[in-house]
């Protein structure tokens, strides 16, 4: 009687790490037509961007948006809509120092009423100056931009386009410890 011979169990697959893009915000602010913008110290050098910023854990996203507006600028932000949402990807080369990078961004842009700039209030690390372009100088400086969601979002804010901020649902468990 011939007996088979037993299998061995096949090991168990780990499971691949789960990729996950970055998440971030970003204002959109216009005055008098012009639209105000951040000049920041990046590892590419000198760049222009939106007020902008990763969430952080216990906000919700347009909470994140006014914080880092505050932030970036000195300048408080009344969120009142969602100009759109967008999504790009960055990749570097690693080279002096850094690390090559390959992230995908996930970014939500709001709009909303900006307050004046707070006495005293110190913008953060990195941030050189804040400066408000038209439409025409923001077209024009695109080869200065952090990334090219800094034209799309403005575009799309200069078209009208706006979302409700009831789009966006934020559960009470965001906010638990």
């Amino acid at each position: 009687m011939n007996q088979a011979t037993p299998q061995a169990s096949p090991q168990p697959q780990a499971l691949p790490l789960r990729w996950k893009p970055s998440v971030t915000v970003a204002a959109i602010v216009e005055k008098a037509g012009r639209y105000l913008l951040i000049e920041e110290h990046t590892p590419e050098g000198l760049k222009l961007n939106n007020p902008a910023g990763h969430l952080d854990p216990g906000e919700s996203l347009a909470e994140a948006c006014a914080r880092e507006c505050l932030e970036e600028t000195a300048h408080p932000l009344q969120v009142t809509s969602l100009v759109g949402i967008y999504q790009s990807r960055f990749q570097r080369e690693a080279k002096n120092g850094h690390a090559a990078e390959d992230i995908t961004y996930l970014r939500f842009a709001f709009t909303g009423e900006l307050g004046p700039a707070i006495e005293g209030q110190a913008l953060d690390e990195g941030i050189l100056r804040v400066i408000w372009l038209s439409l025409e100088e923001v077209r024009a400086s695109v080869s200065q931009h952090r990334s090219p969601l800094v034209l799309q979002c403005i575009e799309d804010h200069a078209r009208g386009q706006r979302l409700a901020l009831n789009a966006i649902y934020t559960d009470a468990s965001v906010w638990r410890a």
